[in-house]
């Protein structure tokens, strides 16, 4: 008996220190996604390098060291989320390697997108030109600074984007000043502190919270695009990953108010609602009065700032299609293919509604609805991974998680000119 007794009271302390191992081994191959992924901001700055936007292309040399780079970071990063399942090392060592892996793109040039300088025309038309960034587009500003960092393509095109974030640029617009520099500095460093949150409110709302940290912080994909190119989707996220948690935590009313939000940052937010509304239908009063009222709320302060044309700040984006979206890569197969471009709506469609029901049994797969949405959407772009990451995070559904990263691997080459 007592020999027994000894055993079992050995026999945490081994599994202990094979955790303790299994742990180090995982911050190895945190540290390592963080080396890998300053190769790859590295790689932007040489003489001929087109990582940065506008830039003339001399050499594809740069964009493949960026790839290889960027690629080697995400498989190590998978290695690591495989490896925790069954080994988690310290919450606080997790958040440290994601605030570092998500900051270090700061310490190099702006990344593949113009995006920032749009947003900075947009604050810009509102704020130094007294105009409605929802009627005005950039070309009618065409001695203004910004208009001339934006990419050609988006000239003359209206904002596309939520009234509370062209508030936000707007403020921007006037900090900055005449500088395209420090206009994408502030909005490379508020994607930055976006990815923060996300890793934070992650970590708070979910059952595994180190592993739920290591998803949304070590994926370099995202690092780079929103840290290195400071896109507006981290924050629309971030907020609907705050209704989350407040909603976890009793503050329905509050939570109807994040969800607000973050479909004025982006309307993309209002695809995740009916889901969330259906699975906790017994207890959404609070949620509806605190989502209806600052709505209201928004729409009012929006018409007196924009008038009623930010109602139709989708109108932009209804005709594009990115060479990397499900339909046009089905389009490009020939006849069959076509057809079955023609049909992602219909079964995106059909999803959503499989989703709805999933929600109404009590089963809200937030993560799943953020890949249908990245499956179904024409206009698709890297930074979009960010709709499914932080939400297949936080929930236990496998499926969700695969699709998240494996959506991601396929988004590392876009818009890599090579």
């Amino acid at each position: 008996m007592r020999i027994l007794l000894s055993r079992l009271n050995r026999r945490p302390l081994r599994e202990l220190r094979l955790d303790e191992k299994g742990a180090l081994g995982i911050a190895g191959l945190g540290a390592t996604v963080a080396v890998l992924l300053t190769v790859a901001v590295a790689s932007a700055f040489p003489e001929g390098s087109p990582l940065q936007p506008g830039r003339a292309e001399e050499s594809d040399t740069w964009s493949a060291l960026f790839l290889a780079a960027l690629g080697g970071a995400f498989l190590l990063y998978v290695v690591a989320l495989l490896v925790m399942r069954s080994s988690l090392p310290r919450l606080r060592l997790v958040v440290a390697l994601a605030v570092a892996i998500q900051l270090i793109p700061l310490a190099g040039p702006l990344l593949l997108s113009r995006d920032v300088y749009s947003y900075w025309d947009y604050g810009r038309i509102a704020a130094v030109h007294d105009a409605n960034p929802y009627a005005a587009a950039p070309d009618r500003f065409p001695h203004d600074p910004a208009y001339r960092a934006i990419a050609p393509g988006w000239r003359t095109t209206r904002s596309a984007y939520g009234p509370a974030f062209t508030i936000a640029s707007e403020q921007v617009g006037g900090v900055a000043g005449r500088s395209s520099e420090l206009s994408g500095a502030l909005f490379r460093l508020a994607g930055a502190l976006g990815m923060v949150a996300l890793v934070l409110l992650a970590a708070c709302y979910a059952r595994r919270r180190a592993f739920a940290a290591a998803f949304v912080g070590w994926n370099p994909l995202l690092a780079i695009h929103f840290a290195g190119g400071g896109h507006n989707d981290v924050w629309m996220m971030a907020l609907v990953l705050a209704a989350l948690v407040l909603e976890q935590r009793g503050r329905n009313v509050l939570a109807g108010v994040a969800w607000a939000l973050a479909a004025a940052v982006k309307w993309v937010a209002l695809g995740f609602l009916p889901i969330r509304l259906l699975a906790g239908r017994e207890r959404n009063r609070g949620l509806w009065l605190g989502f209806l009222g600052c709505a209201a709320l928004l729409a009012a302060a929006a018409s007196f700032e924009f008038g009623t044309a930010w109602a139709g700040a989708l109108g932009p984006f209804a005709h594009r299609h990115s060479a990397f979206s499900l339909a046009s890569r089905l389009s490009g197969l020939g006849k069959a293919g076509r057809t079955a471009a023609a049909i992602v709506p219909f079964a995106t469609g059909a999803a959503f509604v499989w989703l709805l029901w999933e929600a109404w049994r009590g089963r809200p797969r937030l993560g799943l609805a953020g890949a249908l949405l990245l499956l179904g959407t024409p206009w698709l772009l890297p930074w979009y991974a960010a709709w499914a990451v932080p939400l297949a995070a936080i929930e236990e559904d496998t499926s969700a998680r695969w699709l998240a990263l494996a959506l991601s691997a396929y988004l590392l080459p876009a818009r890599v000119p090579i």
